[in-house]
């Protein structure tokens, strides 16, 4: 079976020329790099951030996100009756988004567990100490100092049509609707760690 898999793999490479081969596996070998930096690093803030929260009388678990149909982070802590639903973006840009969808899904889970005195919708922004710049065609890294922001988004709650959120380096925050991007004042959440 082996020598099978071997001289179809030899059959292959002699039917494309070497310059188109090596041009299509480096291409999609780089697209294929590019998604799993981007995912370890959504996945390495999560992860963080449920490590950190999982202290005293808190409890988090990490739910799976959009390819669960989830929020990112879910943690609450019972002795105060409190419950955030939680989506964290991380990035090496100047900009983050959330997505509209993204935010509805954090407010469906938080109404299901209207049990809890406190509940909020919290977007969590990492910015990464390498910046990603692209000059002359080529992708370059600065150093820069780490951010993260915890913005509530609660004032969103009982909107039919939820906006695109862009948090800035700087951690100021933008509705982006319907071509329009405007300012919008989002409260910090200060967390429990």
């Amino acid at each position: 079976m082996q020598n099978i898999l071997i001289n179809q793999a030899q059959t292959y490479q002699a039917l494309v020329p070497v310059d188109k081969r090596k041009l299509n596996f480096g291409l999609e070998q780089v697209y294929v790099k590019l998604n799993r930096i981007r995912r370890s690093r959504g996945y390495s803030f999560e992860h963080v951030l449920v490590q950190k929260l999982n202290s005293n009388s808190w409890n988090a678990r990490r739910l799976g996100g959009s390819s669960a149909n989830l929020p990112d982070i879910i943690a609450v802590n019972n002795e105060e009756s409190i419950f955030l639903s939680i989506e964290a973006k991380s990035g090496t840009a100047d900009n983050l988004y959330v997505q509209s969808d993204q935010i509805q899904r954090c407010f469906q889970l938080r109404n299901m567990f209207k049990v809890y005195k406190t509940t909020h919708v919290i977007l969590a922004f990492k910015f990464m100490q390498k910046k990603r710049i692209r000059e002359e065609g080529k992708t370059a890294y600065r150093h820069r100092k780490l951010q993260e922001y915890y913005k509530i988004a609660d004032k969103y709650s009982k909107m039919k049509n939820l906006p695109v959120i862009k948090c800035t380096y700087d951690g100021r925050t933008y509705e982006l609707m319907n071509s329009h991007t405007r300012r919008c004042i989002m409260k910090d959440y200060v967390m429990p760690f």
